[in-house]
C-alpha cells in the first residue's frame, strides 16, 4: 500500500517498496543518502547497488549499467539534492535514449543528509521539466498513489527512458543500512547479473 503522510505528500518508503515489490531481473541504484537506505529497507539484494559516495552520480552510473545490460530493466533512485548536482546527466540519458532505464527522483525539497537545509525544488525549480526539456520525453511529476501505480506500470513496460519527480514527505525516517564495502557490493551485483563465475571474467 502507498502511504500519503499527514502533510498530503507520499512516505517515501512505501514508494520505494511499490516500485521494487516484484521487480523480477531489475538492476536497482540508490544515490547517496536516503535513497539507499530506502532501496535496503525494501529488501537488502545483489540486484541493489546502494552508493555511499559519489553525489552527483546515481543517473549516470544507471545509464552505464543499462547500456551494458540491455535486457534487464535498471531503475535508479535517487534524492533531488543528488539530481541537481547530477543535472546534466539528463543530456546523456536523453541522447542515448536506453529504453530499460528509469530514473526515480524521491523529491523532499531538501538535503537529508546535511542537516535538511532547502534545495531549489523546494523553490520551484522543475526537475520533470527540465528532464523533459533534456529529451527524455517520458518525464513526469507524481503526487498521488495512482500516478505512481502509473509509473510502476510504465517502468515495467520498458519504453523508457523515464524520468519521475515524486513528491514525498520530508520525515527522515530510522536507517537500514547496507553493506558499507563497496568493492562487496560491487562483486555481489557483478555475481547476480553474470554468475557465480563473474569473478574470473
Amino acid at each position: 500500500m502507498i502511504e500519503v503522510a499527514e502533510s498530503g505528500k507520499l512516505e517515501r518508503r512505501s514508494v520505494v517498496r511499490a516500485l521494487l515489490e516484484d521487480r523480477g531481473e531489475m538492476l536497482a541504484i540508490g544515490g547517496l543518502g536516503a535513497p539507499a537506505w530506502d532501496i535496503t529497507a525494501a529488501g537488502d539484494t545483489p540486484q541493489n547497488l546502494p552508493l555511499w559516495g559519489g553525489m552527483g552520480g546515481a543517473a549516470v552510473m544507471g545509464l552505464g549499467l543499462a547500456l551494458a545490460q540491455p535486457t534487464k530493466p535498471v531503475l535508479v533512485i535517487t534524492g533531488d539534492g543528488e539530481m541537481l548536482m547530477g543535472v546534466g546527466s539528463l543530456a546523456t540519458i536523453a541522447t542515448k535514449q536506453p529504453r530499460n532505464l528509469s530514473v526515480v527522483v524521491l523529491d523532499n525539497e531538501h538535503y537529508g543528509e546535511t542537516g535538511m537545509q532547502e534545495t531549489a525544488t523546494r523553490h520551484g525549480v522543475d526537475l520533470a521539466g527540465m528532464a523533459k526539456a533534456a529529451g527524455i520525453v517520458d518525464s513526469r511529476k507524481v503526487t498521488t498513489p495512482a500516478e505512481l501505480l502509473a509509473l510502476r506500470d510504465a517502468i515495467r513496460a520498458g519504453h523508457g527512458p523515464i524520468f519521475a519527480q515524486v513528491k514525498i514527505d520530508a520525515a527522515s525516517l530510522p536507517l537500514v543500512l547496507p553493506p558499507r564495502e563497496a568493492s562487496i557490493l560491487q562483486a555481489r551485483m557483478r555475481e547476480a547479473i553474470l554468475g557465480p563465475k563473474a569473478h574470473l571474467q
